[in-house]
């Protein structure tokens, strides 16, 4: 009876644990907290708090990025804007980075337990449409959809566990994969934080500014990305 015990708990403890931290955030409003307005609404104490206690500042923020991440929430767009924000952009890429990557992983593992029927139902014809590129090549195609924004960071998490792709290769092409964009969202984050203590009569001249307009260039680029690879994947097809 004990060793049923432990293998219930074993097998189902992932997806408790997941469903309650996701309950948890959106019964206390979390999702208010992941917008803009928000980042300019406290954006003095941010500031503040964090250069004062910096590693405490990168350790909270990390763990949020892995929780967003591992309860596939919305808003890690926002919270890599705000990496970029409070750290810049090289140091803010890296918090972001390794974040992403940790939680995928978790994400990965708890797609392989119990929870994966649940993750499975829910990723549906999405995995089926991955299927053939990562049997075909799984390095090169999780790199590609990890480069090119084609399906949603979750659903990938997903369809790698589901598929059975090597863990290595799965951490490793996330890792490497996930840089380029994440770069061009922290550099976002960086740029706007003049424009956060503008006035909002002056905010317009920030979008003058080469790194903004840099960063709103890679997020241009970033959205049509998907798009090319479509046009030539049916080109080839």
């Amino acid at each position: 009876m004990s060793r049923i015990k432990a293998s219930f708990f074993k097998k189902y403890l992932p997806i408790s644990i997941l469903l309650m931290g996701l309950l948890s955030f959106f019964a206390l409003g979390g999702e208010e907290y992941l917008s803009l307005s928000a980042l300019q609404a406290h954006r003095a104490f941010l500031v503040q708090w964090t250069e004062v206690h910096y590693f405490l500042a990168v350790l909270v923020f990390m763990l949020t990025y892995i929780l967003a991440v591992s309860f596939s929430l919305p808003g890690a767009s926002i919270l890599t804007i705000t990496g970029g924000f409070l750290f810049g952009v090289y140091w803010g890429t890296f918090y972001v980075v390794l974040s992403a990557t940790a939680g995928a992983i978790v994400l990965f593992l708890a797609a392989r337990s119990a929870f994966g029927d649940i993750l499975k139902r829910k990723a549906g014809g999405l995995i089926k449409n991955m299927e053939r590129g990562f049997q075909k090549n799984a390095w090169s195609y999780l790199m590609t959809v990890r480069l090119i924004p084609i399906f949603p960071f979750w659903v990938v998490n997903i369809a790698a566990a589901m598929l059975n792709i090597r863990f290595s290769i799965y951490v490793v092409a996330t890792f490497l994969g996930i840089i380029p964009g994440t770069a061009v969202y922290a550099l976002v984050g960086d740029g706007i934080g003049g424009a956060l203590e503008m006035e909002p009569s002056s905010t317009v001249q920030i979008l003058y500014e080469p790194k903004v307009l840099f960063a709103l260039g890679g997020l241009a680029l970033l959205s049509l990305l998907p798009i090319a690879y479509n046009y030539l994947k049916g080109r080839r097809g």
